[in-house]
């Protein structure tokens, strides 16, 4: 079987595959991995990282406290870092499941992470990212990655400005695409108030802050990492082959041509979570495995991908920068390209 492909980048991928291997055979291999795995394997690494950023939490408030420009500064890059943790890896892994082998506790810890310290609608997280965005990753007009952008922005602003005013404004979307769901809409509301309130309280008498500082401090720290959040968004999808409803490819070759890990980033790891960065590929072929799964099953995903002569798809975050800053008109403003098929059976 021959199959074309023909990414954003005007680059032709020609992948020759005489026989699509079976997804189950790699997933027979990795059942093996975590039935022999502990719970600190499983769940107790990730739980480890989100108790350390809790940890940090006092720490990056005292530090405000002080009239020192840098003490104040790294102060509020270690809560910027310490809410990235807890809005971006963890609500990450809580609506996959991966916190908890526990039904009942995962939907509190995706309320909690979500709605009350994320700011944001833990249902239409579910809606877009387990329904939509996983099960048609680069389908057109379904997982085709299209909500993140904003054609109406000129590109320097959308790559480097925009996303300072996500944290502000996220609450907002929210709320607009909730409506009118009124259960819904209620508990959202008094989750993410009492979680502002709460964190403004918290300035206020741990840092020593008056309330207005403490509301534009807030603002601030929550915005430490919203550009690099959009930025690994659209740099593991966009740019990538996308395909047409009727003729998508079977799901071990869509996800393999349409996913892109990023290199490894220390912070990017701690606080966005390997299912973010380096193991992305493995994150959509497994998304039911915590983020320090999904690194001791990379070795085997990727000698599988290659073994049997499909992409296994890695570039630098830097790398990915300098294309879409070039590409911007044609990765975020015009349609994205589908892949045309040669010869599928």
């Amino acid at each position: 079987m021959e199959e074309q492909t023909e990414a954003a980048d005007s680059h032709r991928v020609f992948v020759k595959v005489k026989e699509l291997p079976s997804y189950s055979t790699l997933r027979t291999r990795v059942n093996a991995i975590v039935k022999n795995s502990s719970w600190w394997d499983l769940y107790g690494v990730d739980w480890a990282i989100i108790i350390t950023a809790f940890a940090c939490v006092p720490i990056g408030m005292l530090m405000l406290r002080s009239s020192a420009v840098i003490i104040f500064a790294l102060g509020m890059f270690i809560l910027g870092c310490c809410h990235a943790v807890f809005v971006y890896k963890t609500p990450h892994q809580a609506v996959h499941g991966n916190l908890t082998a526990s039904p009942t506790w995962g939907k509190f810890w995706t309320l909690f992470f979500s709605e009350l310290v994320g700011a944001f609608s833990a249902d239409v997280g579910y809606e877009i990212h387990i329904k939509e965005h996983h099960p048609h990753t680069n389908i057109i007009g379904l997982g085709d990655s299209s909500s993140w952008r904003a054609p109406f922005l000129p590109r320097y602003i959308y790559m480097f400005l925009a996303p300072l005013a996500l944290p502000t404004i996220g609450p907002f979307i929210a709320l607009g695409l909730v409506w009118p769901r009124w259960k819904s809409l209620l508990r959202m509301t008094i989750l993410i108030v009492s979680g502002i309130v709460i964190n403004m309280l918290l300035l206020v008498h741990v840092s020593g802050l008056s309330y207005v500082t403490a509301l534009l401090c807030m603002s601030v720290s929550r915005a430490v990492l919203a550009v690099p959040f959009i930025h690994v968004n659209i740099f593991q999808h966009i740019g990538l082959p996308m395909y047409s409803r009727k003729h998508r490819p079977k799901r071990i070759y869509q996800l393999a041509t349409s996913v892109l890990n990023l290199s490894r980033n220390p912070i990017l790891d701690w606080c966005f979570g390997h299912s973010f960065i380096n193991c992305h590929v493995e994150h959509h072929l497994f998304p039911d495995l915590s983020d320090n799964m999904c690194m001791r099953i990379k070795p085997v995903v990727s000698e599988f991908l290659k073994n049997n002569g499909l992409p296994y798809q890695e570039a630098d975050y830097v790398e990915r920068l300098r294309f879409f800053v070039q590409d911007y008109k044609e990765l975020m403003v015009k349609a994205p390209p589908i892949t045309h098929f040669v010869g599928i059976q």
